[in-house]
């Protein structure tokens, strides 16, 4: 079981965010050592989930994401059967498309010299209402004609043929929108003092160069495998600490609270939790966490609507965090 960090890449940013940055005054918010620090804590943490569900709404509501929307939705929906296709042939793709696709939907080009990735396409022709094949097998099978004759069949599904498709990265031209949800901020003490609560979190933390890893547009993994005494979180090495903190309290969230969880159906609902659990520590160590608002918009399955509902578990498991990072 893995959880990647993002349904899409953290790139470079050539949009604006449409919310402003956290005040230096206001970025830190510290809680007296005292009985009531958790009571404090937690009221604290309602007020900021109800700051990011009003981010999330202006994220929806933006042209920067309406127009990454738009392209997101030129690219199809692939079958388990042709996803594991891709993921053997071209295991770094994140988003492929037919050689004509690329050209007319996006203004670009397959790269000369590469190699197609061969998926199977359903093949829609004029089929026989009686024994369903197309015209051509029709012929080679023992059904009889009805009374409607050839010419007026109705076009359905009759088979799959092979068809090439290619991967963003074997294309050149026109720059697809890209949504930029790290963290920013002066994380140079945080990051280390993340790293070294992997312990007290009972997880493994390594960070691996862009030449090594194998999880494509994904800055983070979280995943145990059989056996493994802990989880294991990977995150791809990048130049700023911020961007680092801010995707390992994302793993860091899926790691409390959802490994050992089977049900694909709440794979949306898990991103969300673990997304706002990175906001709200990102926000409680002075980090502007406000890209997150983009990444839950991306994830929107009318899960902002609940979030006061999970509200135990994302206080709980942030407060946890931030009682074991300390610098």
């Amino acid at each position: 079981m893995a959880f990647l960090s993002a349904p899409f890449g953290r790139g470079a940013l050539f949009i604006v965010l449409c919310v402003q940055p956290m005040t230096t005054e206001t970025q830190l918010v510290s809680f007296d050592e005292s009985a009531t620090r958790r009571e404090e804590m937690h009221s604290t943490i309602e007020a900021w989930l109800d700051d990011l569900q009003s981010l999330v709404d202006e994220a929806t509501a933006s042209r920067e994401f309406q127009e990454w929307l738009d392209v997101q939705s030129r690219f199809h929906d692939y079958s388990h059967r042709n996803t594991l296709l891709i993921k053997q042939q071209c295991p770094d793709a994140t988003r492929v498309a037919g050689y004509r696709t690329w050209q007319s939907e996006f203004d670009r080009h397959v790269t000369e010299g590469e190699q197609a990735i061969w998926i199977w396409a359903p093949i829609i022709a004029k089929q026989c209402p009686n024994c369903g094949n197309s015209s051509s097998y029709h012929k080679q099978s023992d059904c009889e004609y009805d009374e409607t004759p050839p010419a007026e069949w109705s076009k359905g599904f009759v088979g799959f043929r092979p068809a090439p498709v290619f991967d963003v990265s074997q294309t050149e031209g026109e720059e697809l929108p890209e949504l930029d949800t790290a963290a920013e901020g002066d994380a140079d003490a945080l990051f280390p003092a993340l790293r070294e609560a992997a312990s007290e979190i009972d997880v493994s933390v390594s960070v691996v160069g862009p030449d090594n890893w194998a999880y494509g547009e994904a800055t983070g993994i979280c995943r145990q495998a059989p056996g493994d005494d802990q989880p294991t979180i990977e995150l791809l090495d990048q130049d700023d600490p911020a961007a680092l903190a801010g995707v390992l309290i994302h793993e860091y969230a899926h790691a409390l609270l959802h490994i050992g969880v089977d049900d694909q159906a709440e794979q949306s609902k898990r991103e969300v939790e673990a997304e706002d659990v990175a906001y709200l520590v990102g926000r409680h160590f002075g980090l502007d966490t406000s890209g997150s608002a983009f990444y839950l918009a991306a994830w929107n399955d009318d899960e902002t609507d609940t979030l006061l509902e999970r509200l135990g578990r994302i206080s709980r498991t942030a407060t946890e965090i931030v009682d074991t990072a300390v610098y």
